[in-house]
């Protein structure tokens, strides 16, 4: 056996590729998408190593381009969900045990396979199945991913690392055990960096995964279970189970093994689970871990001594990167009246500027927004805004959806702070201002706190000192990542942990140690090297007189 306790790489974050003209990025990723684009895929479930076909198939189409077929993907039913509890909980024993130097190796071999063979794929199936630009793309489905695989590789260590102190005669240790059961993880469609490091990081602490990809990122999701397999990750250890939300969930939930869940989606979903989850109880053999992000109204507050161009473009990039559908996306803004002027005119400056369509041309700003659910969603609040006497729609406001779902970028004005669009989630490019008077800064920034009940991201725009330290103190529950002078978008692995509370979720913060302790359960091993040989302490003798 080696008992060398190995020095892992210093992680360092991803550079970004420019994909700017004349790049060979640029080109080589355009060939990858026209390679995708002329054939279709057929995307198995992936259960204990082996493909798994169930003949229950669902279109993959473009958001963009709903007139191609990008592939199909089998579905699973409570059948194939059995079998994947039965090959994660019969994988567990030799994974757990496995030295975390060898599980880190995977991980590490499969960020620098991202960085290089596998970027055009995870990119290029992340712009056609989930409708993302090339640069949006880059940032989340290559960068990130890698970031999440290498800093939570020193996260671990770091962990495995932390023991507590031992007295004189004995040697106290910590061990740090994988969950007793398995780990569901249910990913969203919206970041592939978060669809690959709900499954992976259980895994990282020995833990065995069934994983649910969203339907609408099946696709990239794919990609990222044949790059973890090359990477050597052994079977049964991430078992993929594509799937509706219950029949894959219910069978899941009913298993005594169930030891956690780590979920990112909507926040009427996740209280779902956790219900659902509470009446099981009695069922599991211990308590599972509940992790979860779900969502947030998230706001920026610009202060009259705020530099208006930075203003206008944090709203624009923070509200329409991705079509607003990030989690963090600024949502609802607060203006005061001194600054409103300047600030609506670089604003409309700038979005006349905005091209939107395919990510094929990548001139384009926006893109799709995800399926007809979301269209019909997000459309429905511009309608009512269109028809209220608190709102009016002071740029875009038009859709289509003859060839793709396409929502221009739209900005609502409201004299009503409590008005549908400043409290709702929308999860779409809608955002809404309120103009304030100057005098009431103070005031709205409570207002700000007690909007919504979500608490995920949120800035702060303004060059006065104190009234960012103002601001930062009034809106410290507000939220869970806090910006000042930058858009709520953005977070950075091993630089901005991310995560929120109140109705965003557990705040258990991805990309640090804190969700990683989640997914472990910790024994304390004492050891007395020469132990006691009688009962008696010193105190009980009886030979001193009274």
């Amino acid at each position: 056996m080696n008992n060398a306790i190995p020095k892992f790489p210093e992680p360092v974050n991803e550079p970004v590729l420019s994909y700017a003209p004349g790049s060979a990025e640029r080109a080589s990723l355009r060939s990858f998408l026209r390679c995708l684009k002329s054939q279709e895929l057929e995307v198995p479930a992936f259960i204990g190593g082996n493909e798994v076909h169930t003949g229950q198939l669902m279109d993959i189409r473009p958001p963009h381009e709903t007139s191609h077929r990008l592939g199909v993907a089998h579905q699973c039913g409570t059948r194939e969900v059995q079998r994947a509890i039965a090959s994660a909980l019969a994988a567990r024993e030799a994974w757990s045990r496995m030295h975390f130097a060898d599980r880190a190796a995977i991980f590490l071999k499969a960020a620098e396979l991202l960085s290089g063979k596998w970027r055009n794929a995870l990119n290029a199936s992340t712009m056609l199945g989930q409708s993302k630009n090339a640069f949006q793309a880059e940032i989340d489905a290559a960068c990130e991913t890698m970031d999440f695989f290498r800093f939570n590789v020193k996260y671990a260590q770091e962990l495995y690392a932390q023991q507590p102190e031992s007295g004189l005669g004995i040697w106290n240790r910590l061990e740090y055990r994988a969950l007793e059961g398995f780990v569901f993880a249910v990913t969203p469609f919206n970041f592939t960096s978060i669809t690959a490091n709900l499954p992976v990081a259980p895994a990282i602490m020995g833990n065995t995964v069934l994983w649910k990809p969203a339907s609408t990122s099946i696709y990239s999701a794919y990609y990222i279970y044949r790059l973890l397999e090359e990477a050597g990750l052994p079977p049964g250890v991430i078992n993929m189970v594509p799937g509706r939300g219950a029949t894959v969930g219910d069978p899941v939930f009913a298993s005594e093994h169930f030891a956690g869940l780590h979920f990112t989606g909507s926040t009427g979903t996740f209280q779902h689970m956790w219900r659902t989850i509470g009446a099981n109880i009695a069922n599991y053999r211990g308590y599972p871990r509940i992790v979860g992000e779900t969502g947030g109204k998230d706001f920026i507050v610009a202060h009259a001594s705020a530099a208006s161009e930075a203003v206008a473009t944090a709203i624009v990039r923070g509200a329409f990167e991705y079509q607003g559908q990030k989690c963090s996306a600024a949502s609802r803004v607060y203006v005061p009246q001194s600054c409103w002027r300047a600030i609506r005119d670089v604003l409309d400056a700038q979005l006349s500027a905005i091209k939107m369509g395919t990510v094929e041309d990548f001139g384009n700003f926006i893109n799709a927004v995800i399926d007809r659910n979301a269209f019909k969603s997000i459309t429905g609040y511009i309608e009512h805004a269109r028809h209220s006497p608190d709102a009016s729609i002071i740029f875009g406001g038009g859709y289509s959806d003859a060839e793709g779902y396409f929502i221009e970028p739209t900005v609502i004005l409201t004299t009503d702070p409590s008005y549908r669009t400043m409290c709702e989630e929308i999860f779409g490019p809608v955002v809404t201002i309120f103009v304030y008077e100057d005098s009431a800064f103070a005031a709205t920034l409570d207002l700000v706190d007690a909007t919504s009940p979500y608490a995920l991201t949120g800035a702060i725009f303004a060059r006065d000192r104190q009234v960012i330290v103002q601001a930062t103190d009034a809106l410290r529950n507000a939220a869970g990542n806090f910006y000042i002078n930058d858009k709520p978008t953005g977070a950075v692995v091993g630089q901005q942990p991310f995560g929120g509370g109140r109705a965003s979720g557990t705040n258990d913060k991805a990309g640090s140690p804190l969700n990683l302790v989640r997914w472990l359960s910790a024994r304390t091993i004492k050891e007395t090297f020469v132990p006691a040989t009688h009962y008696a302490y010193p105190f009980l003798s009886s030979s001193e007189a009274v």
